[in-house]
């Protein structure tokens, strides 16, 4: 909670080392660079104190609690990531997809409980690209941010039969722009105690394609 003292909003804030400290230096570092208005602060180990004030006013102004709101926001993110809940075993819904082939594209990503309650998901435009491209994105970024869960056993479920083949070894990847994709894909699934990837129809990843459809209609409108 941010304390208003010596004509100036002052707050302390804690992480568990250094390393997430100085992440949140630079995080907030680019913030004040972007506004043009910086902040005086110590940093001691896992702890950094920040004071915010407006020199040429001699008082806390508007800037400083805008600053200040935007240093939460940081601080809330970074201390949310390192308490999400840890899961053991978890499904992964992925989909990608261009319009054009190769054209704008978009990649979403589902992570469910066993259960099938959602715990994250997430979609983005990732540019002009091809089908098999933004497949692998998808899958990628899915594995990525179920890796920071804690998710240990991992299922992957995608309607792409041929990503699912080329990842279970039953197809080679010879196009050169999916080989760099294909790598990445295996190198994270080393990470975890073990994944499986499974072809599903359409119909039964339907909600990973419907976001998919939701980013590029977006997009289109722009």
């Amino acid at each position: 909670m941010w304390q208003e003292k010596d004509k100036s909003l002052f707050r302390e804030f804690e992480f568990k080392d250094f390393n997430e400290a100085f992440a949140f230096m630079q995080a907030v570092a680019e913030i004040a660079a972007s506004l043009n208005h910086h902040p005086k602060w110590t940093n001691e180990y896992n702890k950094i104190q920040i004071w915010l004030s407006t020199h040429s006013a001699g008082k806390v102004t508007e800037k400083d609690h805008e600053l200040a709101g935007r240093i939460d926001r940081i601080y809330e993110k970074m201390v949310t990531s390192v308490n999400e809940p840890k899961l053991k075993q978890a499904k992964l819904y992925t989909d990608g997809g261009a319009r054009g082939n190769p054209g704008p594209a978009a990649g979403a990503f589902i992570i469910c409980k066993m259960d099938n309650s959602v715990v994250k998901k997430d979609a983005y435009y990732v540019g002009v690209s091809t089908n098999n491209q933004a497949e692998y994105q998808a899958v990628t970024a899915g594995m990525e941010a179920a890796g920071k869960l804690g998710v240990r056993k991992l299922n992957v479920f995608m309607d792409s039969e041929l990503i699912v083949r080329q990842l279970n070894g039953q197809y080679k990847v010879k196009h050169p722009e999916l080989i760099g994709h294909y790598q990445q894909v295996k190198s994270l699934a080393d990470g975890f105690q073990s994944v499986t990837f499974t072809h599903v129809p359409r119909a039964l990843n339907k909600q990973a394609d419907a976001e998919v459809n939701r980013v590029l209609d977006e997009h289109s409108r722009k």
